[in-house]
């Protein structure tokens, strides 16, 4: 049988080892990766020595434990019995935008599905998500602003749950539009077990996505960290409807913290499912969403954000041939967040 480090030679291999190893949005992870490459983040895991520097030893002894030869032949063979495909950096269809993670990137995507998606610039995508126990009027008003972002050639991603996720899948895929269902747990044990039919059509018709290997199992921990990568796979996020304390606000304080433009739908004041929504409004974090056009002028508004940063990092953002740039300042709606 192949020793750990053998199996580690190929890069792909030894990211698919790390995700096993790791916890979504390990930090000390992601820097050795970026610092020293897989292969070798993997050598020093397994190595007889911790590696240098105030982590280290704390880090080996963490995940060294999770990594068996065994263990990882195994997952090669699930992988490729459940027909996944394992996106890393540098992929054509690695989708861009969790780059902006930073460290807390993922080492690896499990993916099920369309991943020509991914390769879609985020403005092209929105989230919509919101809280589990929806009402009536969430569920709808994520059904209305789905179809219309489907009718405007937008992508929608979710995570799959019920409540206001489960509604965004359905509406999408209804509409014969594109949609992306990020999972907090391996794709060959679908969660929730309701939404099995669901979401086994959305890995038909459109993409699943995890950074858990699959037998990986979902938890508190990583359904938190699935709100980063919600956040970051998109250029708008959208809550529909949530609670005072409801998860999906840690999706949009992520969302706030990669600078992602956040739309909150507000609804009745006396609904305790909308009072996520109000609080995200009265602390100046997200837009007001009335309607799709509010959604449409934050992904234009994304887009615009976007050239103008590549124009600065080509020295062209006071180019004087660029007679157009007086024009979008003039045209620019100023709905979006100033974060």
């Amino acid at each position: 049988m192949n020793t750990i480090n053998e199996l580690a030679a190929d890069d792909r291999t030894a990211r698919m080892i790390l995700a096993v190893a790791s916890e979504p949005a390990d930090s000390v992870t992601g820097r050795m990766v970026r610092t020293v490459g897989a292969t070798d983040t993997v050598a020093r895991v397994v190595a007889d020595e911790p590696p240098p520097g105030p982590d280290g030893d704390t880090w080996q002894r963490r995940l060294a434990p999770r990594i068996n030869a065994a263990q990882i032949q195994r997952l090669l063979a699930d992988t490729e019995r459940h027909g996944l495909r394992v996106l890393i950096p540098g992929d054509t269809d690695w989708p861009a935008g969790v780059d902006a993670l930073g460290d807390r990137t993922p080492v690896a995507l499990w993916a099920k599905g369309d991943t020509s998606l991914l390769g879609a610039p985020v403005w092209d995508r929105v989230t919509v998500t919101g809280a589990r126990a929806a009402t009536g009027y969430g569920e709808h008003v994520a059904m209305e602003l789905t179809h219309a972002a489907v009718s405007d050639t937008r992508q929608v991603v979710s995570g799959g749950a019920y409540g206001i996720d489960g509604t965004a899948h359905r509406a999408a895929l209804a509409s014969g539009g594109s949609t992306i269902a990020v999972m907090a747990g391996g794709l060959d044990r679908l969660y929730p077990a309701g939404h099995t039919e669901l979401l086994a059509r959305v890995g038909r018709d459109g993409l699943l996505l995890s950074e858990l290997p699959p037998g990986a199992a979902p938890t508190k921990w990583r359904f938190m960290q699935r709100g980063r990568l919600l956040a970051a796979l998109s250029g708008v996020v959208i809550v529909a409807e949530a609670g005072y304390r409801s998860g999906t606000l840690h999706t949009a304080a992520q969302a706030v913290e990669l600078r992602r433009p956040l739309g909150a739908v507000p609804g009745p004041i006396t609904s305790a499912a909308s009072a996520g929504c109000h609080r995200l409004l009265q602390d100046g974090l997200a837009s007001v969403i009335t309607g799709y056009d509010d959604v449409r002028a934050l992904l234009d508004g994304a887009r615009e954000g976007a050239q103008r940063a590549v124009r600065r990092t080509a020295g062209l953002e006071n180019d004087p041939l660029d007679s157009s740039a007086g024009s979008r300042s003039s045209a620019r709606s100023g709905r979006g967040l100033s974060l």
